[in-house]
């Protein structure tokens, strides 16, 4: 969860520049106000979202909380919003589960279910481990106004009950102490917290989730460090039969094309310490907006992630008006390796596949350029299999000249969304700018998806080994694609299809 200290000057623009939007909003229709609004990613139905928070699955349905203020569509005081879905693609918000109290306000945190009842909250509770954030210690300035606390359900999420002896992880005089994930290791028959402290991971340990120990800290003298570490996650995972953990951290700012980004490491976990399988810097998402993601809590061995799809750089000033940003798609996390080297995939989750309908398949071409004839929809899938490898760019576009691109430079190895005339971009300085991402794979040929609603594209390149994911606002739906190549564009197919509904 971003600590909005250093952005004061920037809230009281974005506020301003909000209400300015929200004049003009009221009067115009309320497809205006809706214009950018996604089809098939989640977004809350007013207000402001960021982190993910608390994703756990339990009979049937995923649940998602969120970071929320449910008054302003810019960040303010912080709830715990709350939305399930039983399919991963449709989203029905529920009330808000966590309110600010005296403690402080709530930032990020996960949940789990305590089946043993090791908490005592009943068997089979679905219990939330969260940051209370006290804005009057804040200024104070006296580095305590951060702690880890609980609250517990027993109606499967419905209504919450916060714990009478919170906080159960008092900080020890730490600025940044926050975004609590925690899991259950089985080989010790205890909790385990991964915690973003400052500027690296702290683990600690417990029987009951009320009483910590601190176990070990990692990270201050490797991985990036540009900006403050944030929303962790510690996940095992399986390459051929064998387990490996994966740390994720969010950073902000530091990311390779600026701004917010979560890095990894994949490595060895034995209940007390993370040990790396190498230092190097790697990035789940080269993207500039996919943050803060972390996955599903109570899914056996799938890993399961979603992000918030926004950029610190200007997430408070992004031409929305009722509502400000969007989830990612949910994404199946794998562990593959290139060069004796383990990297983390992602791919959309198989459930998207059931939202989407065929419109167009194409098959071999000998052409430079494959113009698509159909006027597409505002939501649609495309994917490109076995592409030979060249300079390729996919342009989408309408009828008064916004673009976005997103193409591979064979030159430098590397993909790019460029979305310098993508439409609105005046709102930030930092916005237009090109972002690349270094391939990853050695095939020879090219296979991608791109995932396009309204608003936003994702990446998944290569199986997902190198993933990006950007906003663009056109100022008239984009329902025009063309694919152009440096030579002939030589491929197995190349496929289209539309979401089916909203």
């Amino acid at each position: 969860m971003n600590r909005m200290k250093k952005y004061g000057a920037a809230m009281l623009f974005a506020g301003m520049l909000s209400s300015a939007f929200a004049q003009v909003g009221q009067q115009g229709s309320n497809d205006q106000l809706e214009k950018y609004r996604p089809s098939y990613h989640f977004t809350p139905k007013q207000g402001w979202m960021n982190d993910p928070n608390g994703m756990v699955y339990l009979n049937g349905n995923y649940h998602l909380f969120f970071q929320h203020n449910p008054e302003k569509s810019v960040w303010g005081p912080m709830h715990w919003g709350h939305a399930i879905s039983k399919d991963l693609i449709h989203w029905d918000e529920q009330k808000i589960a966590l309110y600010p109290d005296s403690l402080g306000t709530i930032f990020s945190g996960s949940s789990v279910i305590d089946k043993n009842n090791t908490a005592g909250f009943g068997k089979g509770a679905m219990v939330a481990i969260f940051t209370h954030h006290n804005h009057q210690e804040e200024e104070r300035k006296t580095g305590l106004h951060q702690n880890q606390s609980l609250a517990y359900s027993l109606d499967q999420g419905a209504t919450w009950t916060k714990y009478k002896g919170n906080p159960v992880l008092p900080n020890p005089g730490i600025w940044d102490f926050r975004d609590p994930k925690v899991m259950w290791f089985e080989k010790s028959k205890s909790w385990i917290m991964t915690l973003a402290t400052k500027d690296c991971i702290t683990f600690y340990s417990s029987k009951n989730l009320k009483e910590w120990k601190k176990e070990s800290e990692f990270g201050k003298e490797v991985g990036a460090h540009g900006g403050v570490w944030e929303c962790p996650d510690l996940i095992p995972m399986k390459y051929k039969g064998e387990t490996k953990w994966v740390l994720l951290v969010s950073i902000n700012p530091g990311g390779p094309n600026g701004g917010s980004v979560t890095q990894y490491f994949v490595g060895d976990f034995d209940g007390h310490q993370f040990q790396p399988a190498d230092t190097s810097i790697k990035w789940l998402d080269w993207g500039p907006d996919n943050y803060a993601g972390v996955t599903w809590s109570n899914l056996g061995g799938r890993q399961l992630m979603i992000g918030w799809m926004s950029n610190w750089q200007y997430a408070n000033v992004v031409p929305t008006t009722r509502w400000r940003s969007s989830s990612t798609i949910p994404r199946d996390l794998a562990l593959q390796k290139v060069d004796q080297k383990y990297y983390v995939s992602s791919s959309a989750a198989p459930e998207l596949a059931k939202a989407f309908r065929p419109v167009k398949k194409y098959r071999a071409n000998q052409s430079k350029e494959l113009s698509i004839q159909e006027q597409l929809p505002q939501a649609f899938r495309l994917d490109i299999n076995k592409l030979k490898q060249q300079n390729f760019k996919v342009i989408l576009s309408n009828t008064i000249g916004n673009e976005l691109v997103v193409g591979y430079d064979k030159d430098q190895k590397a993909y790019y969304i460029d979305r310098s005339k993508s439409g609105e971009i005046a709102f930030n300085a930092d916005f237009p700018k090109t972002s690349t991402a270094k391939r990853l794979s050695n095939n020879e040929s090219l296979s991608l998806s791109l995932y396009i609603d309204v608003s936003s594209v994702e990446l998944f390149a290569d199986g997902g080994l190198t993933a990006m994911t950007g906003l663009f606002f056109p100022q008239e739906p984009m329902t025009r694609l063309r694919i152009v190549g440096e030579d002939n564009l030589i491929f197995q197919d190349i496929d289209i299809a539309a979401f089916k509904d909203k």
